[in-house]
């Protein structure tokens, strides 16, 4: 039989979004991967610590109660600009902490996005904006991970808790350009307005639905937690609200803040990990929580 990817949530993320190499990408940013290859090689032995997305794949990975690779629901795929030599010790790190990761892909400096469709990846994490650009490009949901931002509680170990914005990450940015040109009056209004027609789908709809089955077919032992955190507030709290009910979608928190900073909201909620498409937003979230930037929208 054919191996195969199909009906498993994919992720694929990048060397620095799993584990912190900033030291190490300070070396390779002055402009010789030669010195910065020497110092990966020099640390083959040497697990690295987690980064910001460690916590959310750790969790998701605790969703495969079989090894065999026809009975894994989740499949986190190592994606990197790395080298090979500097990727072994990815994966020796990745096997360090017991990540059952089987699937890397190394391609030394190159822009690795054009692989994401032969993976069918329902997500991508990288410190690559470019990448994350192309990615969502592609149609495939991508964030851009900041590599300093606060590392996942460790309060909820049996729960992958995961938070989105809405417009221009779960849903389009048709409200937000109405926003964008008229201000915060002719946006109410239009929500208002057409509450009960379903805002178009956002870029990260597709993993919401993956989640969605994740979360169906899991064993007890684990299970997925959402919240969607906006800026909206009444009444255009009611279009976002039916439009997932529209999709037969439900999320388990929603925080309608009318403008109110989301990071201290954030900070309570302690996801695993925080979208949003405005940087200003995620600068105040990464402060608190995992977070990464969907490169998505009017306002990018």
């Amino acid at each position: 039989m054919a191996v195969t990817l199909d009906g498993k949530l994919v992720v694929a993320i990048s060397s620095r979004a799993l584990f912190d190499f900033e030291e190490e990408n300070r070396v390779f940013e002055q402009g010789d991967d030669h010195a910065y290859m020497a110092l990966q090689r020099s640390r083959l032995d040497t697990p690295a610590t987690p980064g910001v997305a460690f916590s959310l794949v750790r969790k998701l990975l605790a969703f495969n109660d079989d090894s065999s690779d026809a009975a894994r629901r989740v499949e986190v795929v190592i994606l990197s600009r790395n080298d090979p030599v500097s990727g072994l010790r990815v994966m020796k790190s990745a096997a360090h902490y017991a990540l059952p990761i089987i699937r890397c892909t190394f391609t030394r400096g190159e822009s690795p996005w054009r692989y994401l469709q032969p993976l069918k990846a329902n997500l991508f994490l990288s410190t690559h904006l470019s990448d994350v650009r192309a990615a969502l490009q592609a149609g495939v949901p991508a964030a851009q991970v900041y590599p300093h931002s606060a590392h996942a509680s460790q309060r909820y170990p049996q729960e992958v808790r995961i938070a989105f914005d809405g417009d221009a990450v779960l849903f389009s940015d048709e409200a937000e350009r109405v926003f964008h040109a008229g201000g915060l009056d002719a946006f109410q209004r239009h929500e208002a307005a057409n509450a009960a027609r379903p805002l178009p789908d956002g870029p990260f709809k597709p993993l919401l639905v993956a989640l969605h089955q994740l979360q169906q077919a899991a064993r007890p032992a684990m299970r997925i937690r959402t919240a969607l955190v906006t800026a909206r507030s009444a009444p255009a709290h009611e279009r976002a609200i039916r439009t997932l009910m529209d999709w037969n979608i439900e999320v388990d928190q929603a925080m309608f803040l009318g403008g109110l900073d989301k990071g201290a909201f954030l900070r309570e909620f302690e996801p695993d990990f925080f979208f949003d498409d405005q940087t200003g937003h995620i600068e105040s979230a990464a402060r608190h929580v995992p977070a990464g930037h969907v490169v998505s929208g009017v306002r990018n």
